[in-house]
């Protein structure tokens, strides 16, 4: 188990063990750092850029993937479905450049990070950047044309003004412990969810309807059970296909259990890989002699184009969400037109 692998064991911990014990002075620490730059920008003393165009940022409070990117994709189709022109922004996380830079569908997880990637695929404008504001104004100089722009893991990004705030929650672990880091995997106090325009809970029953809970506050949910092989993806093949022994899966995401159900949910018994989130994979890792099927994420298998053999499979899955979000959202794009 790696340090990174211990951290999150305790961060998820049903109770407070001796490492998280130890680390909370310094999570005192770093909540008040944390609360002095939101003052800070709430009061004007640090500057935060506008755009002609409203933006919507997607995020979350946690440390690691909670879905933000597949939430990202829908809601951006979704919005391009009722007349909007939106472009999409992204930090690029592992990419090579921290310039800002357009993502084609010829762009590599080495070039601009993984999610991007998968970004691009919607054929919407996509530009990527450490500066999430510079990426955006970027972006609308190359594609004048958008009039609303989305933002993939933006929440903490302050510098940028926002016209819609949307925190992903993975229902299945929450905020964990409640502490911030290093202590616990938050980044922002669990207060911040009151603060935000609408809160998405990613439940963990692959395929079931989302539902609205409140105004704020609704479901999403992962759908997708045809696998496409990663070096020919004119091929596809039913979960039917892996119900048997030698099936191994592979997950380098924030949160790679939801992966392993998903799977177990479509009655395929893997053995299970657990790598941490971002992990580039490297042709020994699938290097599985007594595989004779390695099923493995969309994120992780951008990363496996140039070496994956005719055993490995992804599985492609979508974001449902709730209509009541894109129509709040649609709301909050209005206003910002109307202002």
């Amino acid at each position: 188990m790696s340090i990174a692998d211990h951290f999150v064991a305790a961060w998820y911990a049903p109770q407070l063990t001796l490492l998280t014990t130890a680390l909370v002075p310094l999570s005192i620490v770093f909540r008040s750092a944390v609360a002095l730059r939101r003052t800070l920008y709430r009061g004007g003393l640090l500057r935060s850029e506008r755009l002609p165009v409203p933006i919507v940022v997607v995020g979350n409070l946690t440390v690691g993937g909670s879905g933000k990117t597949p939430l990202t994709i829908a809601l951006a189709q979704a919005l391009a479905e009722r007349g909007w022109r939106p472009g999409i922004v992204s930090r690029g996380y592992g990419g090579a450049d921290s310039l800002p830079r357009a993502v084609e569908l010829g762009s590599t997880p080495d070039d601009v990070g993984d999610e991007p990637v998968l970004l691009a695929r919607t054929g919407l404008p996509v530009w990527v950047g450490r500066n999430r504001f510079a990426a955006a104004r970027s972006l609308l100089a190359a594609h004048g044309e958008c009039n609303v722009i989305i933002a993939d893991d933006g929440l903490q990004h302050y510098a940028m003004a926002r016209t819609v705030e949307i925190a992903v929650v993975d229902a299945s672990r929450g905020l964990g412990n409640g502490f911030m880091l290093p202590a616990g995997p938050l980044r922002e106090p669990a207060s911040r969810l009151d603060e935000v325009d609408a809160v998405v809970r990613l439940m963990s029953t692959p395929g079931s309807p989302p539902t609205r809970i409140s105004e704020r506050q609704s479901t999403m949910v992962f759908s997708g059970a045809s696998f496409v092989r990663i070096n020919a993806p004119a091929i596809v093949a039913s979960a039917a296909s892996f119900r048997s022994a030698g099936v191994h899966a592979l997950a380098g995401i924030g949160n790679p259990q939801r992966f392993f159900d998903h799977l177990r949910s479509l009655g395929i018994d893997a053995t299970c890989h657990a790598f941490p989130d971002h992990y580039r994979f490297t042709p020994a890792d699938l290097a599985l002699a007594e595989a004779a099927a390695i099923l493995m994420t969309e994120k992780d298998a951008v990363k496996c184009v140039a070496f994956a053999d005719d055993r490995c499979w992804t599985l492609p899955v979508r974001a449902v969400v709730d209509a009541s979000l894109v129509t709040l959202i649609e709301g909050k794009l209005r206003g910002f037109q109307a202002a």
